[in-house]
Parts: C-alpha cells; structure tokens; sequence
C-alpha cells in the first residue's frame, strides 16, 4: 500500500504518541526508583541505591514475594494441564457444541475481574465452603491462565496438522509413542510460551486476588497496593515497580520469540 509523504508522518506521530502514553509513566517510575527525594520531587534533586537496599530488606515484602511465586506456579501447572488438553479436544475432535465450548473456556479473561472474584468467593464460601487461602488463590488465578495456555496450544496444534502424527501412526507407533516423539516436541514451545505468559498473568493479578486470598495471604500486588499510601512506604513501592518492569519483560519476550517460531523447527 502506497502512503503520502503526509500519512507517513501522521502515522508516524500517532505510533510515537501512542508509545510515549505507554513508556513515560514507566520512565518516570524507573527514576524515581532511584530519586534520593522520599516525595519524589521532579527533577530529582540526586540519585541513591537506598531505596533498593531498603526494599530487599523488607522480610514483608519478600514473603509476599514468596507467596506469588506459589500461586503463580501453581495456576500455571493447573493451566497447562487442562488448557492443553481442552486444546486437543477442541482441535482433534468434531462433537456437538464445539464452538460453545471454545467461548466458554475463552469468557474467563474477558470477564471483568470482580465478577470472577465475586463468583468465585461465593463459590468457596456458600456452595463448597473452602477457606480461603492460597490453593483459592490459585484455583481463582488458574481460571483465567487456562485461557493463554489454550490459545497458544490451539494456534499451534492448527498449525501442525497431522501429516507426520499420521505417518507416526502408519509406521507402527502407538498414541502415547507419537505424543512423546513426535507431537509433544513440536508443540514444547507452545507451551512454554503459554506457561510463561500465564504465570505473567497470575503474578500481577489483584482483583481476584482479594476475593480469594484469606487472611494472612499477601501476594506481591497486594503488598504493593497496601503499601502505596503507608508513610515511609512509597520509595520502596516504586522500587518494586521498577523491579517488576524490568523483570516482566524477560517472560514476555521469551514467550513472543516463542509463539512466533516454526513449530517444524523447535
């Protein structure tokens, strides 16, 4: 498609604005990480390590640390299992409602985060009467990772057909064989795409969260959210987000590089 020199440039603008609304907040967060002003004056009147040394020393906010990367691990676990199997049933078999079911395992992320912590608070309370605790968070936090790890394994099985499983099949291997030999190597990125992206997910989630989490659970976000307004508190907060854009990027590039490949090739 051929651009006038002026659509270029309008193009070009908009792309610029669009990252500027996006990275300058981030920017701004990454300076004040190291802002020597506890009320983060702007400009910064000088530049210190404190904060981060003060955040590492925090017992608090590592256990709230801790208890993320639990429940992140869990619902990862829990997400690769069914979303990857809810991906081969989708894909591989021909059933009444398959297109239903398709939306109803999809409609977790796209629901509003209340209404999935409500739903699931009355849920634990009133139909199973779980406390609340970590395995809720996890349960809670799984309902919507399931949702990447099915996209990324469904994309990747349409991807792959069934010309070799089939030619597996044809040359004596039973099912579990091919699965091991053929199929699970070529969708291995796949999953480790969905797996990380999933963990992202359920890492910085706080709505549900607060649904689910009893008490004396504190994820991550939470202690954040708790801390933000707390005196004194605020430089360590800011140095946890800085902590955290710089860590979540790794996840969301693997997972990218990941999604993107030849599945022939991995």
């Amino acid at each position: 498609m051929n651009l006038s020199r002026t659509s270029k440039i309008l193009l070009r603008a908009a792309l610029v604005a669009g990252l500027a609304v996006i990275y300058v907040p981030l920017a701004v967060v990454l300076l004040n990480s190291f802002n020597s002003d506890r009320t983060f004056a702007w400009p910064p009147a000088g530049f210190t390590l404190h904060w981060w040394s003060a955040a590492w020393d925090s017992s608090g906010l590592r256990d709230a640390l801790w208890t993320s990367i639990r429940a992140g691990l869990g619902a990862t676990a829990i997400a690769l299992v069914l979303g990857t199997m809810a991906a081969f049933a989708v894909q591989r078999y021909r059933f009444f409602g398959r297109e239903a079911v398709s939306l109803v395992i999809v409609l977790p992320i796209a629901l509003p985060g209340i209404v999935t912590g409500i739903a699931l608070s009355n849920t634990f309370h009133t139909v199973l009467g779980v406390p609340l605790g970590l395995l809720t968070v996890i349960v809670g936090h799984a309902t919507f990772c399931v949702v990447t790890v099915y996209n990324n394994v469904l994309a990747r099985l349409r991807r792959m057909g069934l010309n070799l499983e089939e030619a597996s099949a044809d040359l004596g291997a039973d099912t579990f064989t091919t699965f091991r030999l053929v199929t699970f190597p070529m969708m291995r990125s796949a999953l480790l795409a969905g797996g990380l992206l999933a963990f992202a997910l359920s890492f910085d989630e706080i709505i549900v969260t607060t649904f689910t989490a009893g008490a004396g659970v504190r994820t991550l976000p939470i202690w954040i959210f708790e801390n933000l307004f707390r005196p004194n508190q605020a430089p360590v907060v800011n140095v946890v987000a800085a902590a955290l854009i710089l860590v979540s990027v790794i996840p969301i590039y693997i997972a990218q590089r990941l999604s993107g490949g030849d599945p022939h090739t991995h």
